[in-house]
């Protein structure tokens, strides 16, 4: 099916309503694109594991929709033209200008790809399944991720300071608890560097779909690995499926203020000496989350930075 594609310039200032009136229009799935970097809040709610390089801001902003053969295209264009004059009579709305071109159906699946490649964390290799090893690589420890809709390709500075400190803490068949599993990646490497045993939470349904087939890649049964939906911190059946007291390491890669809750209840989950390792925690909430892993009666051991990130780690004496 070929598809009838229309891009519209605006501003910055007004996309978010543009694109807002295009869907009230019934044109669904808008694509914005602009220069606008990411604030110090953006990045506090999100992480993100696959950042571009771009320009400087200019102030343009463009909004990419779809109409099928069967839209009322000369209709709807109207309707969007029409919108667009009422909104600059109090917005700048920009220059307006729609291009229109045509497409085939599009692989949305498949498009991002091109922008995760195979990549280092430090002698580690973090690689998709849709690239071969090198034959320079066959020796170091691999971890095959494919990124999708859970969080964790390793990419991110939050998952590599976690990963670097599980390798120096993991001990030859210690258990393991990743609160926050995302694509499973810290339970996996844990395993890779020794470890026994791992288990896996998370809210999201997409984090245990995705952590499953990141195990069957990396050849890791449910044996070794088992993971589970739901919210440890105020649901007393996952924190009695997870067990008391079971676990030589407790990582959690998840914002700050949800490992200020976490923290004096996840506690309980760790054995006598198990070392607690989080990040997620953007540089001006390291010291809310240190006061808080101190308050559980933890001990602090490091405090690690990568970039605008802080990675916490302490221990249950």
């Amino acid at each position: 099916m070929k598809w009838n594609q229309f891009r519209l310039t605006t501003t910055t200032e007004a996309e978010d309503i543009v694109s807002s009136m295009l869907m009230d229009l019934g044109i669904q799935g808008v694509q914005i694109e602009d220069r606008v970097p990411l604030t110090k809040e953006d990045k506090e709610q999100m992480f993100v594991d696959i950042l571009p390089d771009l320009p400087e801001d200019d102030g343009k902003a463009y909004l990419t929709f779809y109409l099928g053969e069967d839209d009322d295209k000369g209709s709807i264009l109207m309707n969007v033209k029409n919108e667009l004059e009422e909104m600059s009579s109090y917005l700048n709305v920009g220059e307006c200008t729609i291009e229109e071109s045509q497409t085939e159906d599009v692989d949305w699946v498949n498009n991002w790809k091109q922008y995760f490649h195979q990549f280092y964390i430090d002698d580690i290799l973090v690689i998709p399944s849709w690239e071969k090893v090198k034959e320079k690589d066959e020796d170091r420890l691999i971890i095959h991720i494919d990124p999708g809709t859970a969080f964790g390709t390793g990419a991110h500075e939050t998952t590599q300071l976690c990963i670097r400190q599980l390798k120096k803490y993991v001990t030859k068949g210690a258990r393991i608890l990743d609160v926050g599993c995302g694509s499973g990646i810290l339970g996996m490497l844990a395993l890779k560097f020794g470890a026994g045993y791992s288990v896996g939470t998370d809210l999201d349904p997409c984090a245990i779909d995705a952590t499953h087939e990141n195990m069957e890649a990396n050849g890791i049964s449910k044996e070794q690995y088992e993971v589970m939906i739901g919210n440890i911190i105020d649901d007393a059946a996952v924190q009695e499926a997870v067990g008391y007291e079971k676990y030589d390491i407790v990582a959690a890669n998840i914002l700050a203020d949800v490992l200020i809750s976490l923290t004096p209840v996840i506690v309980r989950q760790m054995k006598k000496g198990g070392v607690y390792i989080t990040s997620g925690i953007i540089d001006d909430k390291e010291t809310v989350v240190v006061k808080a892993v101190k308050e559980a009666g933890l001990e602090v051991l490091e405090v690690n930075h990568q970039g605008e990130w802080v990675s916490v780690t302490a221990r249950k004496n």
